[in-house]
């Protein structure tokens, strides 16, 4: 059974079992955020953070937008410390998102420009219909990515790709996405939110403290030496080895049943 809420008049929430599902309800602006619907997110994400009921986060879009960047109205006459409190404001809350316990996955049905890109690059896994679009098309504003465009996406596809996406302002189709190892899956339109369910159960129904414990580890892999990140990892898997979820585990798994994770 699912239950739905609205954290924000352009924002909606459905809760299934483990996995919440926030989707971006903006879709006559194609998913744009304003001010008040970052602001929205970041609370809704500092929540989240200690939920434990919530084992996975599933973000999608609207219609034809996933997240068309920011609201480029609001832009327009700002000063300079405006304009730099909101990109700081964006940039934290794109951070929270990075930096969820949970797995987080991107169902991205259409357009994902700007900061919708950065949103979908926070994400551990990016599930993407054929109509979804992506790019970085601030240079045609004069601008450039304020919340991690440029560095997440050069970790994640290389240098000079994103020079030609930063500096062109081209916008990629999901094919060359999948090409790029940026997708996880790609679906047809229909299949965007059966495609993200199945992922997000299939990961729900994993022992959560090791869940966690491996995105950490991977995401702090990458910026640590080899040696620090390996000492690390078999501090975390003795840790694990004393848990009722491994115990549990362990004894599903010589009485061929299912295991049943409780997250302790």
């Amino acid at each position: 059974m699912s239950v739905e809420h609205r954290v924000h008049e352009n924002l909606v929430e459905t809760r299934s079992g483990a996995v919440a599902t926030l989707r971006i309800d903006r879709e006559r602006a194609l998913g744009a955020l304003s001010r008040p619907m970052v602001e929205a997110l970041g609370g809704y994400l500092t929540a989240l953070r200690s939920d434990e009921d919530v084992r996975v986060l599933v973000l999608t879009g609207t219609g034809r937008g996933f997240v068309a960047g920011a609201d480029i109205t609001e832009y327009s006459g700002v000063t300079r410390t405006a304009f730099d409190d909101y990109q700081k404001l964006s940039r934290g809350v794109f951070d929270q998102l990075a930096q969820l316990p949970q797995p987080t996955i991107a169902a991205v049905n259409g357009y994902a420009l700007g900061g919708g890109f950065e949103i979908a690059l926070c994400c551990d896994f990016l599930v993407a219909s054929t109509a979804a679009r992506f790019g970085l098309p601030e240079v045609s504003l004069g601008l450039l990515p304020g919340g991690g465009g440029t560095v997440r996406l050069a970790r994640q596809v290389g240098v000079r790709l994103t020079k030609e996406l930063v500096l062109t302002g081209r916008r990629i189709r999901p094919d060359e996405a999948q090409w790029l190892g940026l997708l996880t899956a790609l679906t047809e339109p229909d299949d965007l939110l059966p495609r993200a369910d199945e992922l997000a159960a299939t990961l729900a129904a994993q022992a959560p403290l090791a869940v966690r414990e491996g995105k950490r580890l991977v995401d702090d892999g990458v910026e640590t030496g080899l040696a620090t990140a390996l000492t690390r990892e078999q501090q975390v898997l003795s840790w694990l080895s004393t848990t009722d979820d491994a115990r549990e585990g362990i004894a599903a798994f010589l009485e061929k049943r299912a295991a049943v994770f409780h997250g302790r």
